[in-house]
């Protein structure tokens, strides 16, 4: 995923880049960087990897040589950014979060119309980054350059670009991630989540619209060109990736949560279980899990205490096994709520599986009589095309798809992967009862789509659900 921060102040905007950035450590496990501009010293970048301490702890020293008025701030699961860039339109500094699929054909094709040339980092991959500028840079002006890029990328960037005038702010043209303006009486900012602001004195200002391309000054924020009409926000930023104080399109994150637990409760009247409490896998599954119990009126409680202090999510390895692992030891039990319970565990989702089926086992082994499981959101069935979030190498490594893989052979259309995805489908029926066995869950039941997407309160035709049903 990704997150990134942007500031435009009459007086110096450091101190509000750096907290900004820092609120947005959750959407990122890799690298962050920050860039300024002033007058006095031009443009200022420092770039950290913080796979191995969190954001603050990397910039904290460095900000105070730091000077400007205008800045942008990333955090990235991938690449170093924000890049400086010197091209024909001048100097810039420009940050993007999104997902291209379409790399080696946008490559071809600037190689091929140009003798320009791009560093190759480990792998020998190429900075997603600097594709995106010479994107832009192919173009007589910077507005033209940013739809250029916007038209030409295959699958999803909200870009940030930073020059001596202002900050360009380009929201992917489905708005698939968020891209919010707050004011305060000397400037603005321009945030992924919307609370990143709000302790910064703030006021919510504007939400971009999908495609919108803006300027921001210190002065205010001028729309270059309007919104398109077609909006697909990404479902699962509400489920999972979001921040509980946030909220997208106006809805708040830790509100649906609560909706979807009262969904999952109310489905499960239909068929009841008998359980003592409810707990939810922390963080994200706490707020499901609290909607589930006041829904139900069974007690919730915290079987599980999440040890945060030396472990934020920044502080993550990107190999996913030592993931688990680290993933695992941040869970402490409270055996006191755990012996001889029957306990009804709500996730945010089940991507492979290896982490949930461990935190069962570690219930069953604290001394828990059943454990029922409810992921707030129906079983992931395609990798995500647009935002990185999950770190699947291939769908063969989601639970759902190696179920049907297992059923269906590997050689599987895509009408029956469609009826794999209706829940009142057979299919899908033997699907969760393969998972629920493999898992060694007591009770496996998903939240539904139609349940999910009327949690958010949303029109469904502006909810990207492509993950769940593989529809775009």
């Amino acid at each position: 995923m990704g997150g990134f921060f942007a500031a435009a102040s009459q007086n110096d905007c450091v101190f509000d880049l750096f907290f900004g950035t820092d609120y947005h450590s959750h959407l990122g496990t890799r690298r962050a960087g920050l860039a300024v501009y002033s007058e006095e010293a031009g443009f200022t970048r420092s770039i950290h990897n913080i796979e191995n301490s969190p954001f603050r702890t990397k910039f904290s020293a460095e900000i105070n040589d730091m000077k400007g008025y205008l800045g942008i701030g990333c955090i990235s699961d991938y690449d170093p950014q924000p890049l400086i860039v010197r091209s024909h339109h001048g100097t810039y500094a420009i940050s993007c979060v999104g997902k291209i699929n379409n790399m080696e054909e946008l490559l071809n094709r600037l190689l091929k119309h140009s003798h320009m040339h791009f560093l190759a980092q480990s792998g020998s991959e190429i900075n997603t980054v600097e594709i995106v500028a010479a994107l832009i840079n192919s173009r007589d002006n910077l507005i033209e350059g940013l739809q250029y890029a916007q038209k030409m990328i295959d699958g999803s960037m909200t870009i940030l670009l930073l020059t001596h005038a202002g900050i360009y702010l380009s929201r992917d043209k489905y708005g698939r991630t968020p891209l919010v303006v707050g004011k305060k009486d000397d400037g603005y900012c321009a945030s992924f989540e919307a609370f990143a602001y709000l302790n910064l004195g703030y006021q919510d200002y504007k939400e971009l619209g999908p495609g919108e391309i803006a300027i921001m000054t210190q002065d205010g924020v001028k729309t270059l060109v309007a919104p398109g009409d077609k909006m697909r926000i990404c479902t699962f930023l509400w489920v999972y990736y979001g921040y509980p104080a946030s909220r997208y399109e106006g809805v708040s994150v830790e509100e649906m949560r609560y909706r979807c637990g009262e969904k999952l409760a109310l489905r499960d009247r239909e068929e009841p279980v008998e359980i003592d409490t409810v707990a939810g896998v922390p963080d994200s599954g706490t707020a499901h899990a609290i909607g589930y119990a006041n829904a139900s009126n069974v007690p919730f409680s915290r079987p599980f205490i999440k040890y945060t202090p030396t472990w934020p999510r920044s502080f993550m390895p990107t190999i996913q096994s030592k993931r688990d692992m680290i993933a695992k030891m941040k869970l402490i039990p409270v055996h006191e709520l755990i012996e001889h319970k029957r306990l009804l565990l709500i996730d945010d989702s089940i991507v492979r599986g290896t982490q949930l089926r461990e935190t069962v086992e570690f219930l069953y082994s604290s001394g828990a009589k059943e454990v029922h499981v409810r992921p707030a959101c129906p079983p992931i069935m395609f990798g995500c095309k647009y935002l990185n979030f999950s770190r699947s190498n291939s769908e063969m490594e989601l639970i759902a798809r190696r179920m049907i893989q297992q059923e269906e052979g590997e050689d599987v259309s895509l009408d029956i992967l469609y009826d794999y995805c209706n829940p009142d489908s057979s299919r899908y029926l033997k699907m969760v009862d393969m998972i629920k066995k493999q898992q060694h869950f007591t009770t496996l039941r998903y939240n539904r789509l139609d349940d999910l997407l009327e949690a958010t309160g949303l029109d469904a035709n502006k909810l990207c659900t492509y993950c769940w049903n593989g529809k775009e």
